[in-house]
């Protein structure tokens, strides 16, 4: 049983991988798609039906669902050695909203189709409200466990979900880089999940 324990922490590692992939394919992307402006355009843009970056920022980006995945089910099975259900719930429903994100974004890429591109907003706002709420539970949950750091990762990571379409409502001169500040969060979340898991943080 130890040595499962242990072997389970590893694959908090693909979180980080998760992260450094995304990270790769919002740098390096722009680099084949002349005239992309990171300040004005989304980063749904890059991958985009016919974009000049379509390929590339597929490569750079092709570790990220499955690491995402693979990080975020690790913490789901160590949910079991927790006690506060409010955690549980959170991790759980953020798991949810990281299925959604992979297979609805990969379904419904932005493109000139009408259609797709509907479905891909309606993604977007389950991705959205899945995210919202599994950082407010996990938050709380965090807390009941003794993990005030991870609590306070989470509430950092909603304000810098919902300080995106804030900002880019009020300043849509600016909508790229809001729109980053929401992207990034919830990556950003999923690799310190896939780091609490690592350092053997939830009871493993």
């Amino acid at each position: 049983m130890n040595m499962l324990k242990k072997r389970l922490r590893y694959f908090g590692i693909f979180g980080i991988i998760s992260l450094l992939s995304y990270s790769a394919m919002v740098i390096f992307s722009p680099l084949a798609y002349p005239g992309y402006d990171w300040l004005t355009m989304a980063v749904s843009e890059l991958s985009a039906v016919g974009a000049p970056s379509e390929k590339l920022a597929s490569q750079l980006n092709c570790l990220f669902g499955p690491c995402g995945l693979v990080s975020i089910m690790a913490v789901c099975l160590a949910m079991v050695f927790v006690k506060s259900k409010a955690l549980k719930t959170g991790v759980y429903l953020f798991a949810a909203m990281e299925w959604v994100c992979s297979v609805g974004y990969t379904m419904f890429p932005w493109s000139e189709n009408s259609f797709q591109n509907t479905m891909h907003l309606i993604v977007t706002v389950l991705v959205v409200v899945l995210s919202v709420v599994s950082l407010i539970l996990i938050g709380i949950g965090s807390l009941k466990e003794e993990l005030q750091s991870l609590s306070f990762w989470s509430f950092i990571c909603l304000f810098m979900m919902l300080m995106g379409p804030v900002g880019m409502n009020l300043f849509p001169s600016l909508f790229g880089l809001f729109e980053r500040f929401s992207t990034f969060s919830a990556v950003i979340f999923n690799c310190i999940l896939g780091i609490y898991l690592f350092n053997g943080k939830f009871s493993i």
